[in-house]
């Protein structure tokens, strides 16, 4: 006897209480991901002249073991940035459009909701005012030191805006990839984990389950940065749980957008730092870092510092004052027998 689109339903292979099985889900969006963004680096490194840098950069690393990483050698351009963020973003908002006339939930529940400005504005300037008060304990410290300005009014304006611009891009990629879809799917893939560990909390149990595993995914892979550090990472996995927490405690993903953004901009442009590693071209000021690399963040930049972990309690305490949203909820869904014989039931 054929399988059936329903016997599949009912041995629970395919479908479950809340529609289409997390795991399918995921690994179809994750598989998107990974295609878009081969495709979208290509492009960039094409677009900003560098694959030919990048070519002999990697034979160079293959005939020399010891020498540096050959994304050294490469420049952090907003131009690189938009192309290289901008494609999965938006290739991953497709997607979740996709998934979401496919489970029949609204577009919004993966993250977005309505446009709140305020929260994104909100998490902007938090984002900034953080960052701000870190260099700045930083380079009282002597831990950071100012070499100079780099650049000029006009030219200051001009990469300001396109730093802005391509690093907004950066946080509403990484904040939806993260905690839009995947955040959303592996929660209600965790609630039967839920419901076992704690039944008058199953939501929350579920959120946490989830969030603490795509923070652990979202620190590994900023590992590939150039000048990464450890303590780096663990500070990129606490930046995820804060990102989450913003999420849960507003409902939408536009506060941690934000924050995101600003935070970036922060280090790329305005105090010419590295970010995670990296150098931006085009940033205002020239900086070294001086003293214990513990301390200072050394080659990471201030991510890399142990000082963050205070500037993400900050951040914890701005989010809670932050009005309080409301998380979408997991109803569950029609089968594809209810589909069959005209079901309405309600859905999420």
């Amino acid at each position: 006897m054929p399988r059936t689109f329903a016997t599949f339903r009912r041995e629970g292979l395919l479908w479950g209480r809340f529609g289409l099985r997390a795991a399918w889900g995921i690994a179809a969006y994750v598989a998107v991901w990974v295609v878009v963004s081969g495709i979208a680096s290509f492009f960039a490194f094409a677009v900003t002249k560098q694959l030919t840098r990048l070519m002999q950069a990697q034979m160079q690393a293959q005939a020399h073991p010891g020498a540096p990483r050959p994304e050294a050698e490469l420049l952090f351009t907003p131009l690189f940035v938009i192309v290289s963020d901008g494609l999965p973003l938006l290739a991953m908002l497709g997607t979740s459009w996709l998934f979401s006339l496919g489970e029949r939930r609204p577009f919004g529940a993966y993250g977005l909701g309505k446009h709140r400005w305020r929260d994104v504005f909100q998490g902007a300037g938090w984002g900034l005012v953080i960052m701000s008060g870190l260099i700045a304990t930083l380079h009282a410290l002597h831990l950071l030191v100012f070499d100079g300005c780099a650049l000029g009014l006009s030219s200051a304006l001009a990469y300001g805006c396109k730093w802005l611009f391509s690093l907004l891009l950066v946080g509403f990629a990484e904040e939806y990839f993260f905690r839009g879809y995947l955040q959303y799917t592996l929660t209600r893939g965790m609630w039967g984990i839920g419901e076992r560990l704690s039944p008058s909390n199953i939501h929350a149990v579920a959120f946490w389950i989830s969030a603490t595993l795509l923070s652990i995914v979202f620190a590994g892979m900023h590992g590939r940065n150039v000048g990464e550090t450890n303590l780096g990472l663990f500070v990129v996995f606490l930046a995820g749980m804060t990102f989450a927490y913003a999420l849960w405690r507003t409902g939408s993903l536009w506060w941690a957008i934000g924050f995101h953004a600003t935070w970036d901009w922060a280090q790329s442009f305005l105090f010419g730092v590295p970010d995670s590693g990296s150098i931006s071209v085009g940033r205002l000021f020239v900086t070294h870092a001086s003293g214990n690399p513990l301390l200072s963040g050394g080659s990471d930049g201030p991510e890399g510092s142990a000082f963050v972990v205070l500037a993400l309690l900050l951040a914890l305490v701005a989010i809670r004052i932050t009005r309080r949203g409301v998380h979408p909820k997991f109803d569950q869904t029609p089968t594809p027998d209810d589909i069959a014989q005209g079901s309405s039931a309600a859905i999420s």
